[in-house]
């Protein structure tokens, strides 16, 4: 469903990604993991055409992606979880989620509205209340539920458990899961190894803009070369 091929990105004179590639098939959920400043938002980013990718191909069921502006990605089935959520406070919770489903027409916009309650009822319970009133973690379900909004085909998500309780984490891999299980096809970008690796069914491990370390989750789960080097967490 998506290729990127020796994806290179800067800014200005720093490089961010240098020759990244990786795959994702559908129906798969996907991780990539690294430390803060591995170059993890810098790839959605550029999946999305949020950031100029300087060389190399992004390719999603076939089609470049490259020079297209993000309102047409999103069109072809690509829909971004932004890091740090960036709900529009002001706006109601309802309001948020309508804004994410404005490619679609009415009829479909109600029917997946709809759906978004039925998958997030705290939403729904919510629906009337201005989305900078909630807690983070309902802040971030909102961002993803207007994520789906768009009905994707693939789910960039962009550092889902940052400044999250424990607690409201687990919430958030149990919310992802269940979208997995629906079929959606997810790309996840996340600092939290432990959460990712177990959500994912493969990983990429950025370090510095470069993929150090790729395989089956499972085993970069337990190798101790990732919690050593890569990671700088236990994954235990």
């Amino acid at each position: 469903m998506l290729s990127c091929e020796a994806v290179s990105v800067a800014y200005g004179p720093v490089r961010a990604l240098h020759g990244v590639t990786l795959e994702v098939q559908e129906h798969e959920v996907v991780a990539v993991v690294g430390a803060n400043g591995a170059g993890k938002s810098t790839l959605l980013r550029a999946i999305m055409g949020l950031v100029r990718v300087q060389r190399g191909r992004i390719l999603f069921c076939g089609r470049d992606l490259l020079g297209r502006r993000p309102y047409e990605i999103t069109r072809l089935g690509v829909a971004l979880v932004p890091e740090g959520r960036r709900v529009f406070a002001g706006l109601t919770v309802e309001e948020n989620l309508d804004l994410g489903g404005v490619t679609l027409a009415p009829a479909a916009r109600r029917e997946r509205l709809e759906e978004a309650y039925r998958w997030f009822p705290v939403l729904a319970e919510r629906r009337r209340q201005p989305a900078g009133s909630l807690s983070g973690g309902e802040q971030q379900m909102l961002a993803i539920a207007r994520g789906l909004m768009s009905a994707p085909r693939l789910l960039l998500v962009d550092e889902p458990s940052l400044g999250l309780s424990p607690r409201m984490v687990r919430q958030v891999g149990e919310a992802i899961a269940a979208i997995r299980a629906r079929g959606t096809t997810i790309l996840l970008a996340e600092q939290n190894a432990q959460l990712a690796l177990r959500l994912a069914s493969r990983a990429y491990v950025l370090q510095v803009g470069r993929v150090a370390l790729a395989g089956d989750s499972r085993d970069l789960l337990t190798s101790p070369d990732v919690r050593r080097a890569y990671l700088g967490v236990s994954v235990e």
